[in-house]
């Protein structure tokens, strides 16, 4: 089946719910801080869940995904799961090393973007693994603020939302080492080419379908990484959606 087209529109429906997301999560923070009113931060982190997988739907049945939308959906993700983190933390729920593991997970990728922007490809679309990482950690988050009161149902939630929250964990520094072989798959590709036009050489047919100076277009790195199931980086300018449905699929 084939991508939906990416646009340049920014007043969309699941735009539109992305920003709304992001306005909440100073909101969460300052619930879980100031007054300490877990419930309504609980209840903020549930529109979040739900708007999440809401914008996905409208951009697929209606047609509206958008490079902004692309940009928008994994930022919001990371917001709130920095959000909760810290304030887990600050009120003793979970120890500052999860935290820690967690952000310099992002910290790795981040730092690798302009390593990939100098070999021309822009942020590597979100993976299966990272996907699933993500909602065992906000499934875990709401249990571990349960777990901070005193009670049976306490108890339990403490015991799945640390499930959770470990499991979790684990797969976001697995999906981060996926990241990490797609992208030097794709640097090393990008050198091969470079190399066949400074000899004058045409690759050899299956090998790359690209060479600089040609008027061909870089390699689709989907099709390069489709035989270990990873996604593929969206070459700089190119009109693929990074993700799709705002860069993300159901897991």
């Amino acid at each position: 089946m084939a991508s939906p087209a990416v646009s340049d529109r920014i007043w969309t429906v699941p735009n539109l719910l992305s920003m709304l997301r992001l306005l909440g999560v100073p909101l969460f923070l300052w619930l879980v801080l100031v007054p300490q009113a877990d419930w309504w931060a609980l209840l903020v982190l549930g529109f979040a869940g739900l708007s999440d997988w809401l914008d996905g739907k409208i951009a697929r049945a209606w047609n509206q995904t958008s490079r902004l939308g692309t940009v928008l959906d994994p930022l919001a993700d990371r917001l709130y799961i920095f959000a909760a983190l810290l304030g887990l933390v600050i009120r003793d729920i979970v120890p500052w090393w999860l935290m820690a593991i967690l952000v310099l997970r992002d910290v790795l990728i981040l730092g690798a973007l302009p390593l990939l922007r100098h070999f021309g490809y822009g942020p590597l679309p979100v993976n299966f693994a990272g996907k699933a990482a993500t909602l065992c950690l906000l499934y875990s988050f709401p249990l571990l603020f349960i777990a901070g009161y005193e009670s049976t149902v306490a108890d339990v939630a403490r015991i799945i939302g640390w499930a959770f929250a470990l499991w979790g964990t684990a797969l976001y520094w697995w999906a981060g080492l996926l990241y990490a072989v797609q992208g030097l798959r794709l640097m090393a590709q990008t050198r091969r080419d470079e190399s066949a036009d400074h000899h004058g050489d045409r690759p050899v047919a299956g090998d790359s379908d690209h060479v600089r100076g040609h008027d061909t277009d870089r390699p689709d790195p989907a099709t390069s990484a489709a035989a270990d199931g990873d996604p593929g980086a969206v070459a700089e300018g190119s009109d693929r959606p990074s993700r799709p449905d705002q860069g993300r699929t159901g897991p």
